[in-house]
């Protein structure tokens, strides 16, 4: 399948351990920088996952850091065929809104490859969260453990839709709804803490100013949401940078 595609190499980027407790961090000059680099590791755990299993599932996140790192993945030279991909949250709004994860995912990305239909599953929230969370649980239950769970952090330390102090944290099953997000939509289905870790790699996506003072405190409250996903690996950009 051919070496990273062009503009994927990552070679402005600076690995190094944030003194906040994250246990890998990835420096980029820009936001596109990070994208770049996000979208070549993504490729790379592909073709591992692809030469070892013969397939490679992941979980997206939405977001607009994860937007741009979709785009870039348009150009990678992958066997699409085998690619299986479901979404980590979704907000509960009806099946085509423009707010909806699925619906940024296939425009920035899923569209524009070969990956089968049959492969993109996305959460029918629009069912809303109960049901939606039930329904999703039978379908992702097979694809576990995921190969990737892609990732975003709020300025509160949320990831997915699992937020500081929602039940929906705790919970034991493998999608939850949530029904009292302190951002809207209130309603939303969400994999569960327990799924997400059980994910062979995280990867977290951070850029931006305003993205830098959770970055400093997610080593001193593990309590944080983000904070509970262990053994992830962070690209951020110099602007969220907490150095």
């Amino acid at each position: 399948m051919g070496g990273l595609p062009e503009g994927m190499k990552g070679s402005d980027m600076t690995d190094r351990n944030l003194v906040v407790g994250l246990a890998h961090c990835r420096v980029s000059d820009s936001a596109d920088a990070l994208a770049t680099a996000a979208a070549a590791r993504i490729v790379m755990l592909a073709r591992e996952s692809l030469a070892h299993s013969g397939r490679f599932v992941l979980a997206l996140a939405g977001g607009n850091t994860p937007r741009q790192c979709y785009a870039q993945l348009r150009h990678a030279n992958l066997d699409w065929l085998q690619v299986h991909v479901y979404f980590g949250d979704e907000r509960c709004l009806p099946w085509g809104h423009p707010d909806r994860n699925d619906v940024m995912a296939r425009a920035a990305w899923l569209d524009h490859v070969p990956i089968p239909a049959a492969h993109i599953h996305s959460i029918p929230a629009e069912q809303g969260p109960r049901q939606a969370a039930q329904a999703y649980a039978e379908v992702i239950r097979s694809a576990l453990p995921l190969d990737l769970a892609v990732l975003g952090v709020g300025e509160d330390g949320h990831t997915a839709s699992l937020f500081p102090g929602d039940p929906a944290l705790a919970s034991s099953a493998l999608v939850v709804p949530v029904f009292h997000a302190p951002k809207p939509p209130e309603e939303r289905v969400t994999l569960s803490l327990g799924t997400l870790n059980g994910a062979r790699h995280k990867l977290f996506l951070a850029s931006g100013v305003g993205k830098r003072a959770i970055l400093e405190r997610l080593g001193e409250h593990p309590e944080l949401p983000a904070a509970q996903v262990r053994e992830a690996q962070w690209f951020v950009d110099r602007a969220a940078w907490p150095g």
